[in-house]
């Protein structure tokens, strides 16, 4: 005799979580609502009744609700956001509801749950995401220290004010600098040099874990690809059996256009909007630089581009790229190159 199975959903909010715990014939066995916090969660979750599935919605603060969860060795699931519509489409909602329909959709099997990479990999997929955020911000810095030349009519080379040297004498050489400018130059050129020493203390650390090293080094054999993007693709795939093909790889990465089929009439809009931008941002990057390194890649380009758009010829690239990714993930060789290639590798 199979035993009894107890469904809880949870609305999780910043300051509580209110919870619906049912049976299967949708008897509410207890409802509730407890503070966020690790210790009111702990307490809870030793006090429920076994075994028991919860569901929660998948928002800023859920991840560490889930793993605390799923720590005590029962079943948790965490719903997709967007396709969630029975919490919504109702007259009445308010947390209690919210809850008892999480707990209706677990007994049911109508939870739409999503993939959670492991506690170790989300970890490391927020220090990436953390060097993203800086990078955007040493763009921003060197953005502003060519404005502020340019708003006082300084000249400059524009390939090299970025460098430390010309910086400096570019400061010394250029008494029109005036004195208030100057402290802002300096400081937007100190905040640039801290956060590309910071940008380089994490990609070592990441670059050097025990279990990215293997898989990293594994990708970057590919022509074209970088540690920035092996490390992006890792982390924001998680684990290597996720995407069980090259489609469904290419779609997780935003690189295919929304489709709306109807009546035998097949229309497509721009890139959808329900991707890991992560993921889309890199590869489309490094799209348009791999084709000076890899000439498989450079021969797609190329043939998109006879067609007159160069945007799309830079998808395709990416596309292509996903591929190789996703072969190479699972331990497939890359494909040879021709011998007088000159190898490199594109950030």
């Amino acid at each position: 005799m199979h035993p009894q199975v107890y469904y809880v959903g949870m609305d999780v909010h910043k300051e509580s979580i209110s919870y619906c715990v049912k049976l299967a014939d949708g008897t509410v066995v207890e409802e509730g609502k407890i503070p966020s916090t690790r210790a009111a969660l702990s307490a809870w979750a030793e006090k429920l009744p076994r075994p028991f599935v919860a569901g929660l919605e998948a928002t800023l603060f859920s991840h560490w609700i889930y793993y605390r969860l799923e720590a005590c060795g029962q079943e948790v699931k965490m719903g997709h956001p967007a396709r969630m519509k029975a919490i919504s489409s109702g007259k009445k909602k308010n947390d209690r509801l919210d809850a008892a329909v999480m707990a209706n959709l677990l007994r049911a099997n109508l939870f739409p749950a999503i993939h959670v990479v492991p506690q170790w990999c989300a970890e490391l997929r927020e220090v990436l995401r953390y060097r993203h955020l800086l990078l955007r911000a040493r763009v921003q810095q060197k953005n502003k220290i060519a404005g502020l030349l340019m708003a006082g009519g300084i000249e400059y080379d524009k390939g090299r004010v970025h460098n430390r040297g010309y910086f400096r004498q570019l400061l010394k050489g250029q008494p029109e600098i005036c004195s208030t400018t100057r402290p802002l130059l300096e400081f937007s050129r100190s905040q640039v040099e801290t956060i590309q020493r910071m940008e380089r203390s994490l990609l070592r650390g990441l670059s050097a874990h025990p279990q990215l090293a293997e898989r990293v080094g594994r990708l970057c054999q590919i022509q074209g690809v970088g540690p920035i993007t092996a490390l992006t693709w890792a982390l924001e795939v998680g684990p290597v059996d996720r995407l069980p093909s090259i489609s469904q790889a290419v779609s997780y990465c935003g690189l295919v256009s929304a489709q709306r089929s109807s009546a035998g009439v097949d229309k497509r809009g721009p890139l959808s909007k329900q991707r890991n931008r992560f993921l889309q941002s890199v590869l489309v990057e490094d799209a348009k630089l791999a084709c000076r390194y890899n000439p498989l890649l450079k021969a797609v380009h190329d043939r998109e581009l006879e067609r007159g758009n160069r945007n799309r010829a830079t998808l395709a690239v990416a596309r292509k790229l996903v591929a190789y990714l996703w072969a190479a993930d699972r331990g497939h060789q890359p494909i040879p190159q021709p011998e007088h290639t000159d190898v490199a590798t594109a950030a």
